[in-house]
């Protein structure tokens, strides 16, 4: 008989997984953003409409993880070189939108009537922006490289890690007198603290972590590698909240520190089905979240309050960025991306009401004000990005010339073929992208100076994280011949544009090949074997020009077979490899000649027929 303790997690699991596979695909058929789907199915599930899950609260923290891995994919985008690069947009704007924005929200909370204490903690709370909003409508776009997709991330960057800071002035502010003292001492302790676990997860970043990735991949267990990256991202995300700092902070450094490892797209990988469930979890929790009784018994209030506020957050983030030399439609498609409020409101809000400075109905209606944002920000943002691209001039056309640059390729596999075939284009400094699972040969690859990726080419997330949709050609370099017809396949399916060359282990693996419809390929001993008998004719009195023109009339006659074959379906629909018995392609003019009986007795019980001399006799 089940246990009962088992059965009780079904239901809201098939609940949550139930909403999403209806609201979003709903969304998405309208135009609309993923993020308002999550919302809304969280709204219908939730405590306010149908009570199938009647405690948001007690799934906040298993969802806000989607957060974390958020954080720690788009640390693993950012080498610390470009992130130093970022410093002046992450410093001068971010601080200058964070000031602006808190500054006017608290103005206005504390003309309506809340204290000093508690309008600082709500103009706080709004001013921060959702970063899982944000870059989830920066990936839908692929927006992520361009200009305002880049100034917006370094506000959000900025944002985050502000929250340590802000996280130890909350309770100063709800302090008074004596106690001050001893708050600022334990305050100053914290951060002192705080800075200590930075500098220990840097040395264990910088010292510790790819050698023992290095050691993981040569077990060979791909199951070891994804729990191993999980623990990397939780551990680290896990200090960080301990000593105060936020845990997205914590995954982002932890992204940071092995931006420039060779693990990096594989880790990627390993985690981004878990951030896409995760981060979806969250928004459906914020939508839970969302009381509506209490916003219909404060529907006039919220009802202005609410695009107030998401207007607001754009004309102040868009005029900062204006002014700091982004165009004017730039700064207002990157305002609005900031518009709606930051996931940290639902934790600095009801901190805020616990430490006193909010009473509960004001923290109430400021923690719904900031749910209703993140419903409002999402749809205004696509307006937005609507209205400008139409008033936008059409681009004039422009017949583009591509001669000079060099195409980029994804090599799959750095075996002995694969080292070969990027020599050539080593020697044309042509931009070359390596995939291999093998640390040993991720090692070699290092020495060409190409870009290397530890990773299984056999799967479809490794091939996009290593850019395989935008390479000009993908050569599939491996000799399981398996794993190259499965790649072949794959990447013609998911990125028709890209041209395929590939390794053929024999000629059987050849036709299947071919049946795939690879742009090119070639039998791995093929060639070889071709030049070996045009040295070999040499050798035996034939001049360069006499013996190429025998080679040459072989493989039309191979290729010729070859298209037969094709043809006639050989090994078309089998599971198992046959066996295919090498054939002449020109019919000989004498007999096999048996040097042995032994050799005589073999030759005949496959059917041929021989002319035997005698043994140790010459054969002629």
């Amino acid at each position: 008989m089940a246990d009962a303790s088992h059965v009780s997690y079904l239901p809201p699991i098939l609940t949550f997984c139930a909403g999403a596979v209806v609201a979003v695909p709903l969304f998405r058929r309208f135009g609309l953003s993923a993020v308002l789907g999550y919302l809304a199915a969280g709204i219908a599930i939730g405590p306010s409409l149908l009570a199938v899950i009647k405690d948001a609260n007690a799934i906040r923290s298993t969802a806000e993880i989607g957060v974390v891995l958020l954080l720690f994919l788009v640390g693993l985008e950012l080498q610390p070189a470009r992130l130093y690069s970022m410093r002046r947009d992450i410093l001068g704007t971010g601080l200058a939108q964070m000031v602006l924005s808190a500054g006017v929200i608290g103005a206005i909370a504390w003309w309506l009537g809340l204290s000093l204490g508690g309008a600082v903690a709500v103009g706080l709370a709004l001013a921060l922006s959702a970063t899982s909003i944000a870059l989830q409508l920066l990936e839908e776009r692929g927006d992520g490289a361009e200009s305002y997709g880049r100034r917006c991330f370094s506000v959000l960057l900025f944002q985050d890690i502000a929250i340590a800071p802000i996280l130890a002035m909350l309770p100063l502010l709800a302090t008074t007198g004596a106690t001050n003292d001893q708050s600022a001492m334990q305050a100053l302790a914290g951060l002192g603290l705080a800075l200590l676990a930075v500098a220990a997860l840097v040395f264990a970043g910088r010292y510790a972590l790819n050698p023992f990735f290095r050691l993981l991949a040569k077990s060979g267990a791909r199951e070891v590698m994804t729990a191993a990256a999980l623990l990397v991202v939780l551990g680290a995300a896990l200090v960080m909240e301990n000593v105060g700092l936020s845990m997205a902070m914590g995954a982002f450094l932890a992204g940071v520190l092995l931006a420039d490892s060779h693990f990096r797209h594989e880790l990627e990988a390993d985690i981004e089905p878990f951030r896409g469930v995760l981060l979806g979890l969250f928004f459906m929790a914020v939508g839970m979240s969302i009381d509506l009784k209490l916003v219909l018994d404060n529907a006039l209030l919220l009802a202005f309050a609410a695009p107030a506020l998401v207007l607001f957050k754009i004309a102040a983030a868009a005029a900062i960025l204006r002014a700091s030399c982004s165009t004017w439609s730039e700064a207002i498609r990157a305002g609005a991306l900031l518009s709606p409020a930051g996931e940290f409101a639902f934790v600095l809000l009801p901190m805020a009401a616990s430490l006193g400075l909010l009473n509960p109905h004001h923290g109430a209606i400021a923690t719904a004000l900031a749910a209703l944002s993140m419903l409002i920000g999402p749809i205004l943002a696509k307006l937005i990005d609507a209205w400008l691209l139409a008033r936008a001039a059409p681009p004039e056309e422009i017949e583009e010339d591509f001669s000079g640059t060099a195409p980029s390729v994804l090599v799959i596999g750095f075996g002995r073929f694969g080292q070969v075939v990027t020599q050539a284009l080593l020697l044309q400094h042509i931009d070359v992208t390596v995939i291999d699972a093998d640390v040993e040969r991720i090692r070699s690859a290092a020495k060409f100076g190409f870009k290397i990726y530890y990773g299984d080419g056999t799967r479809l997330d490794v091939l996009r994280a290593a850019g395989a949709g935008k390479a000009k050609i993908v050569c599939v370099c491996i000799d399981d011949r398996e794993a190259a017809l499965r790649i072949v396949e794959m990447a013609k399916a998911e990125f028709p544009t890209v041209r395929l060359h590939a390794r053929a282990f024999d000629r059987v693996h050849a036709i299947d090949l071919m049946r795939a419809d690879v742009d090119y390929l070639m039998r791995e001993t093929f060639e070889s074997a071709l030049g070996f008998s045009r040295v070999t004719l040499e050798g035996l009195g034939l001049d360069y020009e006499e013996a190429s023109v025998v080679i040459e009339n072989v493989r039309e006659r191979d290729a010729q077979r070859m298209e037969i074959q094709f043809n006639e379906g050989i090994a078309a629909g089998l599971h198992k490899v046959p066996r295919v018995s090498p054939e002449p392609l020109v019919r000989p003019k004498a007999k096999p000649k048996a040097l042995s009986e032994e050799t005589r007795e073999v030759i005949e019980d496959g059917g041929a027929q021989v002319a035997v001399g005698g043994v140790g006799e010459p054969a002629t």
